[in-house]
């Protein structure tokens, strides 16, 4: 097989990889020849990188919604319980994981170092807040406060509806993205398909490698192969992702 070919097969492998859950990328370099836990080749490395980077991402922004929707159970609970609006912030906000907390909390904090906490802060604090991808529901609960801090157990009832509507888009949002998860799966597995087609040339005895590489009309096929393959998967992407959107 000329170098050429195997740079081709080995560029499409990273690229199902980097496209693929992390134990199907870890089955796949399997099948390739490339132990499990070796650095591998620089290319598969970064596509590896951008995919641990990418599910990251989605797990800030999962676990920004679920604390979120904590937060307002908590403020309402607090402010039932008879605690001043921002006495019952600090004390929701203490309870939630660190990489929540600790911004939410620092953030409403004069701008001295160690200055003490700034009620009137609070809003805009928030505000600031929900520019973080999974954060924009703070957006909603800084213009809650902003409206009803004052008003006692009607600010406690307008946050705990705003913790039930969150609730109920994130359960929307759940279920849309497991309606999704086929047609991506279907669309990984096409991408897939023209690799297959190669190995099914190779084993009744042609050389599809020698044509796409060797020729000029090959390497237009090879080409434009790719290139529809990426870009449908792309499309398929942009569709899910505005499918998830919630507006």
């Amino acid at each position: 097989m000329s170098a050429a070919g195997m740079a081709v097969i080995c560029a499409a492998l990273a690229a199902w990889v980097g496209l693929s859950p992390s134990a199907a990328a870890d089955r796949l370099a399997g099948l390739a020849g490339i132990p499990r836990h070796s650095p591998g080749p620089a290319l598969l490395r970064r596509v590896r990188a951008l995919a641990a980077a990418v599910r990251e991402k989605h797990r800030a922004v999962r676990l920004w919604r679920g604390a979120i929707i904590e937060l307002c159970d908590g403020v309402a609970a607090e402010l039932h319980a008879g605690r001043t609006p921002e006495a019952a912030f600090t004390a929701a906000a203490a309870v939630l994981p660190a990489e929540v907390s600790v911004p939410l909390l620092a953030a409403r904090r004069r701008s001295g170092p160690a200055g003490p906490p700034d009620p009137g802060d609070i809003p805009a604090a928030l505000e600031r807040l929900s520019a973080r991808p999974g954060a924009e529901g703070l957006r909603l609960l800084g213009a809650c406060w902003r409206i009803g801090a004052d008003s006692g157990a009607t600010f406690a009832t307008v946050i705990a509806d705003l913790a039930a509507a969150l609730r109920d888009e994130e359960a929307q949002r759940r279920e849309v993205a497991a309606q999704l998860a086929g047609p991506r799966a279907t669309a990984r597995l096409l991408a897939g398909l023209p690799l297959l087609g190669l190995g099914m040339a190779a084993a009744l005895g042609a050389d599809p490698l020698a044509f796409l590489c060797g020729t000029l009309p090959g390497l237009i096929c090879l080409t434009l192969g790719l290139g529809l393959d990426v870009l449908g998967l792309w499309w398929t992407n942009r569709l899910a992702r505005s499918a998830e959107a919630m507006r």
